[in-house]
């Protein structure tokens, strides 16, 4: 069984920073950790990568990517990344703990949400899914498993915050066709897949819209569209049919509903909303319309509403008492006023009676008497006289200018309602804070300011960006939000060195920086494949994008330099000779040591160095040497007595008492001290 208790992980500290306290998920990758940030005293997710993938480049690579990928969407709908790093020598990510549940959790527990409900969490989705095709990404894994809710603490979830997790699949946009068209494997959840990736294996931003709209179909009737033994089989079921209509499965359902997911999952990719985006504004169009327009009572063919006029005209009348006053009762069906998606599925509309009062028939263009039963005229129920031509030309001119009025208020209240009451929202990028607040308050809208973002292009809190983009049409009073330049961003150069390359080049390329591998070179205390050095050194200041070389050892150089200290200058030139290195001389003085012996070299004995290598020696000139002064002639005892004094040994010959008749070195000869000098006295 695979429990807490068995990781070894939990409790120990990343970094110096990160205590890891419990486990949140395990997957095919990596594992995910809950951690406290020791630092700055928050609760953090700890994305760890299992050793087996460690030793595989590629996902490095690829884990690299996400790393990048996520940090490029700076957005509040979007689990943010914190940091990067290596522990144990396996790569990890530190990003934002949700407190919340996972869609699929809710579902799990509640089968299907409300469409009020099913509409606010989309709307947030598409938000986060909008800002990464804005980024030129794709997701290609839009499901329940990768949305996060985090209810408030009153609970419902018309007020929670939805945020999407995992972009370890995304790709690049204009990348995705050349990546799927090398036959890799099919990197999607089956019950979500659009068609075009199942036969063409391509994906692009209507790949995530269609994700989407499958999305909210199982919000709205607690289950997928298809389903089958077989993965295979229910991928080929998304390119074979057309998903059905919610209300097909849950009877009530609002129209605008059906057609949202109708239009989100077309066949035909070009049918769909080109980008999350689009889509973004069909949603909020249908929640302005569910949320603040009351259901109409279902519309009257022409027909059958010339039938209730003609209905209500010939209305049964009760026997007249008052000859002046005719009151008609009228029994009409009237529909329930309550939104269609709020009755419980398969309830009928109800219809309730209402009395209409009918004032006397003259008012209306008809007049009655009253008169014993045969009478001329009339009978006791009353029998109406032919009104006069100008009564009927009167009610004609009244019918038709309330059907103008009706009319009116008919197109007016649609047009507010369909385009008046929407507003484009103007551009704000590049504008200062300033300038783009005072901009969208004067058009309507409601500023908020997002997490700034670096950006070379745009200086320092100025706008690089704001959701929703310029153009898009919203009711007055949304909110915009505007992202601001923090501007180039700057960094200093990690140090890498002693780090194994694949590592070193997972961190400085997190930083933003291109790796560039110099000639590797030996060296005898770095292992092979560690790295000796980068250019710019550790701590340098860069920017993103800047050019970072490494040198990578080559491990222990094959030769070994013997020991030349003590030697002859001559025997050390022999020795190195003999194994294909090079002695570079310089001489130094030195009263202690003998003339030519090697006192100093470079490198140490023991160093392991390429054939050809120079190795500097220091040559010892020994002591300072004297120039013999001339003693010839002398006594030979005062002679003897002089050159001693001047360090020098003397040796008298024949007679010690006699005159100095020859020396040996002669006169004016350099010699060195402690030389032997021979004194011939007769």
């Amino acid at each position: 069984m695979d429990t807490q208790v068995a990781d070894e992980l939990l409790g120990s500290l990343v970094d110096g920073r990160y205590r890891i306290r419990g486990r949140v998920a395990r997957g095919g990758m990596a594992t995910v950790y809950t951690a406290t940030d020791e630092r700055l005293e928050r609760t953090v997710a700890l994305k760890i990568i299992h050793p087996s993938q460690s030793r595989d480049p590629r996902f490095l690579e690829r884990f690299t990517d996400e790393a990048k990928t996520i940090a490029r969407l700076t957005h509040p709908n979007v689990v943010a990344v914190y940091d990067q790093g290596v522990h144990r020598g396996l790569p990890y990510l530190v990003m934002e703990y949700v407190r919340g549940r996972t869609l699929r959790d809710i579902l799990a527990q509640r089968r299907r949400l409300e469409p009020g409900e099913a509409l606010t969490i989309l709307d947030q989705m598409l938000a986060a899914v909008a800002a990464a095709h804005r980024a030129g990404l794709v997701h290609r894994d839009v499901k329940p498993e990768n949305v996060l809710v985090a209810e408030p603490p009153s609970g419902g979830l018309m007020d929670a915050v939805v945020k999407v997790a995992d972009f370890g699949l995304a790709r690049a946009v204009e990348a995705s066709a050349e990546d799927e068209s090398g036959g890799g494997q099919l990197m999607a959840t089956v019950a979500y897949v659009a068609p075009e990736l199942v036969s063409e294996g391509k994906a692009d931003t209507r790949t995530d819209v269609y994700a989407s709209g499958i999305v909210l179909f199982e919000m709205l009737t607690g289950r997928v569209p298809y389903d089958g033994d077989q993965p295979i089989e229910i991928a080929w079921a998304h390119v074979d049919n057309d998903v059905p209509a919610p209300s097909s499965l849950v009877p009530g359902l609002p129209a605008s509903v059906d057609a949202l997911v109708r239009s989100a999952t077309r066949r035909d990719p070009a049918a769909r909303p080109s980008d999350a985006g689009r889509l973004l504004t069909a949603v909020q169009a249908v929640r302005d319309e569910l949320g603040s327009t009351p259901a109409a009572p279902p519309a009257v063919p022409p027909a059958a509403a010339s039938h209730r006029a003609a209905e209500a005209a010939t209305a049964r009348m009760r026997p007249i008492t008052d000859p002046t006053q005719v009151v008609t009762q009228v029994q009409q069906p009237v529909t329930d006023d309550r939104p269609s998606w709020s009755r419980l599925p398969g309830q009928p509309e109800r219809a309730r009676p209402q009395t209409y009062s009918a004032g006397s028939y003259a008012s209306t263009g008809g007049t009655y008497s009253s008169g014993a039963p045969g009478a001329s005229g009339g009978n006791a129920y009353g029998t109406p006289r032919r009104p006069a031509p100008v009564d009927n030309q009167r009610t004609r001119i009244a019918l038709i200018a309330g059907a103008l009025v009706v009319l009116t208020v008919l197109l007016v209240g649609g047009w507010w309602l369909g385009f008046g009451r929407y507003t484009s929202v103007p551009a704000a990028t590049n504008l200062t804070q300033a300038d783009a607040q005072t901009t969208l308050t004067q058009a309507g809208f409601v500023v908020q300011i997002g997490e700034g973002r670096y950006d070379a292009a745009v200086p320092k809190d100025s706008v690089v960006a704001q959701e929703p983009p310029s153009g898009s049409r919203l009711t007055k009073g949304s909110v915009v939000t505007l992202i601001l330049s923090l501007g180039p961003e700057r960094f200093t150069v990690p140090d890498v060195v002693g780090k194994d390359f694949a590592v070193a080049k997972l961190e400085l390329e997190n930083r933003g920086l291109a790796v560039e591998r110099g000639p590797d070179k030996f060296d005898n205390a770095i292992p092979e494949g560690f790295v000796v050095a980068i250019e710019p050194k550790e701590n340098a200041e860069v920017k993103p994008g800047d050019r970072v070389t490494v040198t990578v050892s080559k491990g222990r150089a094959p030769i070994t330099v013997p020991s030349l200290i003590g030697k002859n200058v001559n025997q050390a030139r022999s020795e190195l000779a003999a194994l294909g290195l090079n002695l570079l001389e310089e001489r130094k003085d030195d009263p202690n040591r003998a003339r030519d012996e090697v006192i100093a070299q470079d490198p140490a004995d023991g160093t392991g160095v390429e054939e050809g290598a120079d190795i500097r020696v220091t040559v010892s000139n020994g002591p300072p040497q004297l120039t013999l002064p001339r003693v010839v002639d002398q006594p030979c005892p005062a002679a003897k007595a002089q050159l001693e004094a001047l360090g020098l040994r003397v040796r008298t010959d024949v007679n010690p008492n006699a005159t100095v008749r020859f020396q040996n070195p002669g006169e004016n000869t350099p010699v060195d001290p402690n030389t032997e000098v021979v004194l011939t006295c007769f």
